[in-house]
């Protein structure tokens, strides 16, 4: 029997992959090995069908500490998608904690294990925000703790592969921000605003940011490995292509919901100024609101990655950005306000 072993399993992307592995026959059985067990449902009803079939199991997991797991079946595959990613939200340390030692304890389990296949979620985080468009081989400047922590857990994978050059393949994926059937981040936030009519414009309406669709990068991860014929390492960007700017994110969003929306311009310093008087009253009174300081530099900040990579390798898009919206719609409308 074939296993797959996803590490952060529970969450958004982990729960996708699952499913992908199992429609597409690479396993026979995943693992989702996290903090948590998954809630299916959340993520859609493709998922959701998954779980019922049986073939996945979850496995509690901290990759902070040492991993003792004793599963059934071959283990061909690992994936290490355990992370701290939310900015804001986290102490500095708390993302070195996590984000280090879960590589290096995902990786000398794979040693004990014998698995020769390891996929790698990074982050365009390492290359820090600007405008000018960059490619896997511009030179990484993180400038937060989450990009820098990303970058040395790469180097930690990397040197895993290089303890058996010939024979591992690792696969390291660089995405914009991840969207799709139960996100609940960035994205489903700027739904939920526009669709709501309190989002606005901050004239960032040409401020592009890179993101690309969950059931696509799945799809991507699996084709760039199964490309490797040998062992080697192979690291992409992922995001649409060209990224989108905010405009196309908010024309795309009204299209799929069937609604027009008329988006005002609102100065960026006087949103900045509402944020920074609001946000303290909400942490104050324990509410969660959508318009932190931090996330509203964010929206005027450029994340123009270019997925280079696969756009050399002739990777074959399976969906445009409107079918990603109206897959995403269309297999948990709740996220919509369905």
């Amino acid at each position: 029997m074939k296993a797959a072993v996803i590490f952060g399993g529970s969450g958004f992307i982990g729960c996708h992959y699952a499913t992908a592995l199992l429609a597409a026959g690479a396993v026979d059985r995943v693992y989702l090995c996290d903090l948590v067990a998954p809630d299916f449902a959340r993520f859609g009803r493709d998922c959701e069908q998954a779980y019922a079939n049986g073939a996945i199991t979850y496995s509690s997991c901290d990759v902070r500490q040492p991993i003792d797991l004793d599963l059934a079946g071959d283990v061909t595959l690992i994936a290490n998608f355990a992370a701290i990613h939310r900015e804001p939200g986290h102490d500095a340390f708390e993302y070195f904690q996590t984000n280090i030692l879960g590589a290096e304890n995902v990786c000398y389990w794979a040693d004990t294990v014998n698995c020769q296949q390891l996929i790698f979620t990074s982050s365009i985080a390492p290359y820090g925000p600007a405008d000018k468009e960059k490619t896997e081989a511009s030179i990484p400047t993180p400038v937060t703790p989450y990009g820098s922590s990303k970058l040395v857990a790469e180097k930690i994978h990397q040197a895993w592969q290089a303890q058996n050059s010939a024979e591992r393949k690792l696969v390291i994926v660089r995405p914009g921000v991840v969207f799709g059937p139960g996100e609940g981040g960035n994205v489903t936030r700027l739904i939920k605003s526009v669709l709501g009519r309190y989002f606005f414009y901050m004239g960032n309406k040409k401020t592009h940011k890179a993101g690309t669709y969950v059931k696509e990068l799945c799809r991507a991860m699996s084709w760039v490995l199964g490309r490797m014929d040998q062992g080697g390492i192979s690291l992409f960007n992922m995001s649409l292509n060209p990224a989108p700017d905010i405009q196309e994110y908010v024309e795309t969003i009204c299209t799929t919901a069937g609604v027009k929306r008329r988006v005002p311009n609102v100065p960026f310093t006087l949103m900045y100024l509402a944020s920074l008087i609001i946000d303290p009253i909400a942490k104050l009174f324990n509410i969660n609101q959508p318009i932190s300081p931090v996330r509203i530099k964010k929206l005027v900040r450029s994340n123009n990655i270019s997925p280079r990579f696969l756009e050399d390798q002739s990777y074959d898009y399976r969906f445009s950005f409107g079918q990603a919206m109206a897959d995403w719609h269309s297999d948990q409308p709740a996220d919509w306000g369905g």
